[in-house]
Protein backbone atom coordinates (compact mmCIF):
# COMPACT_ATOMS: atom_id res chain seq x y z
CA UNK A 1 0.00 0.00 0.00
CA UNK A 2 1.18 3.21 -0.76
CA UNK A 3 0.52 6.42 1.20
CA UNK A 4 0.91 9.71 0.88
CA UNK A 5 0.13 11.77 4.06
CA UNK A 6 0.47 15.42 3.90
CA UNK A 7 1.75 18.11 6.43
CA UNK A 8 -1.66 17.70 8.62
CA UNK A 9 -1.22 14.27 8.64
CA UNK A 10 -4.18 13.30 7.05
CA UNK A 11 -3.66 9.92 5.64
CA UNK A 12 -2.32 8.87 8.91
CA UNK A 13 -5.27 10.06 11.28
CA UNK A 14 -8.07 8.05 8.93
CA UNK A 15 -6.34 5.06 8.80
CA UNK A 16 -5.64 5.12 12.85
CA UNK A 17 -9.89 6.28 12.98
CA UNK A 18 -11.58 4.48 10.53
CA UNK A 19 -11.28 0.48 10.56
CA UNK A 20 -9.85 -0.66 7.25
CA UNK A 21 -10.26 -4.27 5.92
CA UNK A 22 -7.22 -5.03 4.03
CA UNK A 23 -5.87 -8.51 4.54
CA UNK A 24 -2.35 -9.91 3.86
CA UNK A 25 -0.30 -6.29 3.45
CA UNK A 26 3.24 -6.82 3.23
CA UNK A 27 4.35 -3.41 2.24
CA UNK A 28 3.20 0.09 3.34
CA UNK A 29 5.58 2.75 1.57
CA UNK A 30 5.64 6.66 0.95
CA UNK A 31 5.81 9.92 1.89
CA UNK A 32 4.78 10.38 5.26
CA UNK A 33 5.93 13.50 6.40
CA UNK A 34 7.42 13.07 9.63
CA UNK A 35 10.87 13.97 10.38
CA UNK A 36 12.12 11.40 13.99
CA UNK A 37 15.18 10.47 15.45
CA UNK A 38 14.36 7.03 15.06
CA UNK A 39 14.49 7.35 11.58
CA UNK A 40 16.28 10.49 10.79
CA UNK A 41 19.91 10.20 12.24
CA UNK A 42 20.47 14.10 11.70
CA UNK A 43 17.41 14.96 13.68
CA UNK A 44 17.84 15.31 16.90
CA UNK A 45 13.76 15.03 17.92
CA UNK A 46 10.65 12.29 18.48
CA UNK A 47 7.57 13.60 16.47
CA UNK A 48 4.22 12.72 18.67
CA UNK A 49 2.91 11.74 15.39
CA UNK A 50 5.70 8.82 14.80
CA UNK A 51 3.25 7.10 17.39
CA UNK A 52 0.58 6.65 15.66
CA UNK A 53 2.36 5.87 12.30
CA UNK A 54 3.37 2.52 14.87
CA UNK A 55 0.35 1.70 15.90
CA UNK A 56 -1.09 1.28 12.42
CA UNK A 57 2.00 -0.58 10.92
CA UNK A 58 1.11 -2.54 14.07
CA UNK A 59 -2.24 -3.42 13.13
CA UNK A 60 -1.03 -4.64 9.94
CA UNK A 61 1.40 -6.91 11.69
CA UNK A 62 4.44 -4.31 9.94
CA UNK A 63 7.95 -3.10 11.08
CA UNK A 64 9.66 -0.49 10.31
CA UNK A 65 12.32 -0.92 7.66
CA UNK A 66 15.52 -0.08 8.19
CA UNK A 67 17.32 0.84 4.85
CA UNK A 68 21.11 -0.39 3.35
CA UNK A 69 22.18 3.18 3.16
CA UNK A 70 21.59 5.90 5.61
CA UNK A 71 21.07 8.25 3.13
CA UNK A 72 18.23 11.61 2.95
CA UNK A 73 15.12 10.49 1.21
CA UNK A 74 13.82 14.04 0.44
CA UNK A 75 16.56 16.72 -0.70
CA UNK A 76 16.03 20.60 -0.39
CA UNK A 77 16.25 22.91 -2.78
CA UNK A 78 16.02 26.23 -0.51
CA UNK A 79 19.04 27.98 1.34
CA UNK A 80 19.05 26.96 5.21
CA UNK A 81 16.54 24.15 4.56
CA UNK A 82 18.61 20.66 5.33
CA UNK A 83 17.39 17.48 3.40
CA UNK A 84 15.85 14.68 5.81
CA UNK A 85 14.21 11.64 5.56
CA UNK A 86 10.46 11.17 4.97
CA UNK A 87 9.68 8.54 2.73
CA UNK A 88 9.61 5.11 4.63
CA UNK A 89 8.86 1.68 3.96
CA UNK A 90 7.17 -1.27 6.34
CA UNK A 91 7.29 -4.77 6.14
CA UNK A 92 5.45 -7.86 6.81
CA UNK A 93 7.59 -8.70 10.58
CA UNK A 94 9.00 -11.83 10.33
CA UNK A 95 9.19 -12.18 6.59
CA UNK A 96 12.25 -14.18 5.50
CA UNK A 97 11.67 -13.12 1.71
CA UNK A 98 11.25 -9.00 2.64
CA UNK A 99 14.20 -7.54 4.65
CA UNK A 100 15.81 -4.32 4.17
CA UNK A 101 14.82 -1.59 1.61
CA UNK A 102 17.54 0.75 -0.10
CA UNK A 103 17.28 4.20 -1.15
CA UNK A 104 18.30 5.42 -4.41
CA UNK A 105 19.29 9.32 -4.51
CA UNK A 106 21.31 8.84 -8.10
CA UNK A 107 17.42 7.78 -9.40
CA UNK A 108 15.44 11.05 -8.54
CA UNK A 109 15.75 12.73 -11.63
CA UNK A 110 13.66 16.06 -11.64
CA UNK A 111 12.40 14.95 -8.13
CA UNK A 112 13.09 16.10 -5.00
CA UNK A 113 12.54 12.71 -3.16
CA UNK A 114 15.13 9.73 -3.75
CA UNK A 115 13.06 6.39 -4.84
CA UNK A 116 12.97 3.37 -2.13
CA UNK A 117 13.53 -0.04 -3.63
CA UNK A 118 13.06 -3.63 -2.51
CA UNK A 119 13.19 -6.80 -4.35
CA UNK A 120 10.46 -9.01 -3.97
CA UNK A 121 11.06 -12.60 -5.22
CA UNK A 122 8.16 -14.41 -7.19
CA UNK A 123 7.84 -18.07 -6.62
CA UNK A 124 8.19 -19.30 -10.49
CA UNK A 125 4.92 -21.01 -11.95
CA UNK A 126 5.88 -24.11 -13.39
CA UNK A 127 3.15 -25.03 -15.62
CA UNK A 128 2.67 -29.01 -15.78
CA UNK A 129 3.55 -31.27 -18.92
CA UNK A 130 2.95 -34.61 -17.72
CA UNK A 131 0.70 -36.36 -15.27
CA UNK A 132 -0.60 -39.25 -13.81
CA UNK A 133 -3.51 -41.52 -15.24
CA UNK A 134 -5.45 -44.85 -15.30
CA UNK A 135 -5.24 -46.06 -18.86
CA UNK A 136 -8.58 -47.41 -19.83
CA UNK A 137 -7.83 -51.09 -19.87
CA UNK A 138 -7.68 -53.90 -17.11
CA UNK A 139 -5.40 -51.35 -14.70
CA UNK A 140 -8.77 -49.48 -14.36
CA UNK A 141 -10.67 -52.15 -12.37
CA UNK A 142 -7.01 -53.30 -10.74
CA UNK A 143 -7.33 -50.18 -9.17
CA UNK A 144 -11.31 -49.93 -8.39
CA UNK A 145 -10.67 -53.25 -7.59
CA UNK A 146 -7.61 -52.77 -4.94
CA UNK A 147 -9.29 -49.57 -3.09
CA UNK A 148 -12.21 -51.94 -2.65
CA UNK A 149 -10.55 -54.41 -0.91
CA UNK A 150 -8.86 -51.35 1.35
CA UNK A 151 -12.33 -50.31 2.31
CA UNK A 152 -13.09 -54.00 2.82
CA UNK A 153 -9.80 -54.82 5.40
CA UNK A 154 -10.44 -51.72 7.21
CA UNK A 155 -10.92 -52.38 10.73
CA UNK A 156 -13.80 -49.65 12.33
CA UNK A 157 -14.67 -51.59 15.50
CA UNK A 158 -12.80 -50.04 17.32
CA UNK A 159 -13.40 -45.94 16.70
CA UNK A 160 -14.35 -44.76 20.14
CA UNK A 161 -12.28 -41.57 20.07
CA UNK A 162 -10.88 -38.87 17.63
CA UNK A 163 -7.50 -40.49 17.70
CA UNK A 164 -8.52 -43.92 15.86
CA UNK A 165 -10.56 -42.43 13.94
CA UNK A 166 -7.71 -40.22 12.72
CA UNK A 167 -5.06 -43.26 12.35
CA UNK A 168 -8.18 -45.22 10.33
CA UNK A 169 -8.19 -42.39 7.86
CA UNK A 170 -4.54 -42.17 7.49
CA UNK A 171 -4.50 -45.97 6.68
CA UNK A 172 -6.68 -45.51 4.17
CA UNK A 173 -5.25 -42.85 2.71
CA UNK A 174 -2.02 -43.98 2.51
CA UNK A 175 -2.99 -47.51 0.85
CA UNK A 176 -5.26 -45.97 -1.40
CA UNK A 177 -2.32 -44.07 -2.44
CA UNK A 178 -0.39 -46.89 -2.86
CA UNK A 179 -2.88 -48.67 -5.27
CA UNK A 180 -3.02 -45.43 -7.65
CA UNK A 181 0.97 -45.75 -7.98
CA UNK A 182 1.08 -49.02 -8.40
CA UNK A 183 -1.66 -48.76 -11.39
CA UNK A 184 -1.28 -45.36 -12.47
CA UNK A 185 1.22 -44.14 -15.17
CA UNK A 186 2.03 -40.86 -16.22
CA UNK A 187 1.41 -39.37 -19.98
CA UNK A 188 2.84 -36.17 -21.19
CA UNK A 189 0.17 -33.72 -21.66
CA UNK A 190 0.12 -32.16 -25.46
CA UNK A 191 -2.67 -30.29 -27.42
CA UNK A 192 -4.11 -33.51 -28.36
CA UNK A 193 -4.97 -34.19 -24.60
CA UNK A 194 -8.01 -32.22 -24.43
CA UNK A 195 -10.58 -31.69 -27.12
CA UNK A 196 -11.10 -27.97 -26.19
CA UNK A 197 -7.48 -27.40 -26.87
CA UNK A 198 -6.67 -25.22 -29.76
CA UNK A 199 -3.42 -23.23 -31.46
CA UNK A 200 -4.44 -20.14 -29.26
CA UNK A 201 -3.68 -22.45 -26.46
CA UNK A 202 -0.38 -24.00 -27.92
CA UNK A 203 0.79 -21.05 -28.80
CA UNK A 204 0.22 -18.80 -25.39
CA UNK A 205 1.58 -22.03 -23.50
CA UNK A 206 4.75 -21.34 -26.10
CA UNK A 207 5.42 -17.87 -25.27
CA UNK A 208 5.21 -18.60 -21.34
CA UNK A 209 7.63 -21.26 -21.71
CA UNK A 210 10.08 -19.21 -23.10
CA UNK A 211 9.92 -15.99 -21.34
CA UNK A 212 8.66 -17.41 -17.19
CA UNK A 213 6.99 -14.00 -17.38
CA UNK A 214 4.12 -13.64 -14.74
CA UNK A 215 1.95 -11.18 -17.52
CA UNK A 216 2.45 -14.16 -20.29
CA UNK A 217 1.29 -16.78 -17.31
CA UNK A 218 -1.71 -14.41 -16.93
CA UNK A 219 -1.83 -14.34 -20.52
CA UNK A 220 -2.04 -18.04 -20.86
CA UNK A 221 -4.73 -18.77 -18.08
CA UNK A 222 -7.14 -16.60 -19.78
CA UNK A 223 -6.50 -18.01 -23.42
CA UNK A 224 -7.51 -21.37 -21.69
CA UNK A 225 -10.18 -20.19 -19.71
CA UNK A 226 -11.97 -18.66 -23.11
CA UNK A 227 -11.28 -21.78 -25.03
CA UNK A 228 -12.82 -24.42 -23.02
CA UNK A 229 -15.90 -22.00 -22.08
CA UNK A 230 -16.60 -22.21 -26.02
CA UNK A 231 -15.77 -25.20 -26.53
CA UNK A 232 -18.42 -25.78 -24.31
CA UNK A 233 -20.79 -23.99 -24.84
CA UNK A 234 -21.19 -25.33 -28.91
CA UNK A 235 -20.89 -28.96 -27.84
CA UNK A 236 -23.56 -28.78 -24.82
CA UNK A 237 -25.76 -26.74 -27.09
CA UNK A 238 -25.06 -28.82 -29.71
CA UNK A 239 -26.26 -31.81 -28.10
CA UNK A 240 -29.12 -30.04 -26.13
CA UNK A 241 -30.70 -29.55 -29.80
CA UNK A 242 -30.27 -32.37 -31.32
CA UNK A 243 -31.48 -34.07 -28.53
CA UNK A 244 -34.05 -32.21 -26.80
CA UNK A 245 -33.63 -33.96 -23.61
CA UNK A 246 -31.19 -33.86 -19.83
CA UNK A 247 -30.09 -37.44 -20.50
CA UNK A 248 -28.16 -37.42 -23.57
CA UNK A 249 -26.46 -34.31 -22.37
CA UNK A 250 -25.39 -36.29 -19.47
CA UNK A 251 -24.37 -38.60 -21.30
CA UNK A 252 -21.96 -36.63 -23.38
CA UNK A 253 -20.81 -35.40 -20.06
CA UNK A 254 -19.22 -38.29 -18.80
CA UNK A 255 -17.54 -39.63 -22.20
CA UNK A 256 -16.05 -36.28 -21.81
CA UNK A 257 -15.11 -36.85 -18.34
CA UNK A 258 -16.63 -33.71 -17.37
CA UNK A 259 -17.98 -33.10 -14.30
CA UNK A 260 -21.46 -32.68 -14.20
CA UNK A 261 -21.53 -29.28 -12.09
CA UNK A 262 -19.22 -28.23 -14.52
CA UNK A 263 -21.75 -28.98 -17.70
CA UNK A 264 -24.57 -26.91 -15.68
CA UNK A 265 -22.24 -23.74 -15.54
CA UNK A 266 -22.05 -23.67 -18.83
CA UNK A 267 -25.67 -24.59 -19.84
CA UNK A 268 -28.07 -22.01 -20.30
CA UNK A 269 -31.16 -24.23 -20.05
CA UNK A 270 -32.95 -24.12 -16.74
CA UNK A 271 -34.95 -27.80 -17.03
CA UNK A 272 -31.37 -29.09 -17.94
CA UNK A 273 -30.55 -27.97 -14.54
CA UNK A 274 -33.51 -29.40 -12.57
CA UNK A 275 -33.04 -32.91 -14.42
CA UNK A 276 -29.08 -33.42 -13.57
CA UNK A 277 -29.06 -32.61 -9.98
Amino acid sequence: MNIYSDASHSALKYLKNTKVNINNLFIITGNFNIRDRLWDYFFPYHASISDDLFIIADLFNLDLSIPTNLVSTRYSDTTGKSDSVIDLMFLHSGSSELNNHTIHPEWQLTSDHAPLMITILIMKKLVPTSKFLLPKNSKEEAFIKEVALVFKSLDTLNLLNNENLKQVINLLVIRVEQAWNANARRVNITKHSKKWWNEDCNCSLNKYRESRSLKDWKVFKRTVKITKELFFDIKIQEVTNKSHGPWELMNWVNKCKLPAMEAIKYNHQPYLLLDSL
